[in-house]
């Protein structure tokens, strides 16, 4: 039996260009998660494109921190039990905010492709959807980390030798 991905994106900024090619990636990114968490069963996601503005309005309301952030994750799961959607029978994970002006602040800051940060920013986020939390200190943060290298690298996205610039 194969799963079925949906990936549903929205773009609702206008201030950067989305680049050809990005849906895809990011397609690729939420399927490789999936498929390195062993999850085999049918999945919605929705990953949505906004501006700092909006993403500033959806960490107040919905974290209480007032400041623009690069991605923030929507899970509708929790350990291990998610909604159905009843018309596909796929479970659906949650959604995915990305800041795209965040994002090409970024990745300018780590020299990479906008194409690498968003792939970073999409597949961080799938794995809080999936129940990762880094919030917490210590093996939990580093577990998270090597999954997200461990994904990137697979889709041909390893990363620069460091993601600090010598300014830090």
């Amino acid at each position: 039996m194969t799963n079925k991905i949906k990936v549903i994106i929205t773009n609702d900024q206008k201030e950067i260009k989305i680049p050809t090619g990005v849906r895809m990636l990011v397609r690729r990114c939420c399927n490789a998660v999936l498929v390195n968490e062993n999850f085999t069963d049918s999945a919605e996601i929705s990953v949505r494109f906004v501006n700092d503005e909006i993403i500033q309005e959806l960490n107040r309301d919905y974290r209480n921190i007032d400041r623009s952030t690069d991605v923030l994750s929507f899970p509708l799961g929790e350990n291990g039990e998610y909604d159905i959607n009843h018309d596909t029978g796929a479970k659906i994970l949650g959604d995915i905010v990305i800041s795209m002006e965040h994002a090409v602040m970024q990745a300018n800051l780590y020299g990479h492709s906008l194409q690498r940060e968003i792939a970073f920013l999409t597949v961080h986020s799938m794995l809080h959807l999936l129940g990762y939390d880094h919030e917490v200190e210590g093996i939990e943060r580093v577990r998270m980390r090597e999954k997200e290298e461990a994904v990137l690298t697979q889709l041909g996205l390893k990363r620069n030798d460091s993601y600090y610039t010598e300014d830090n």
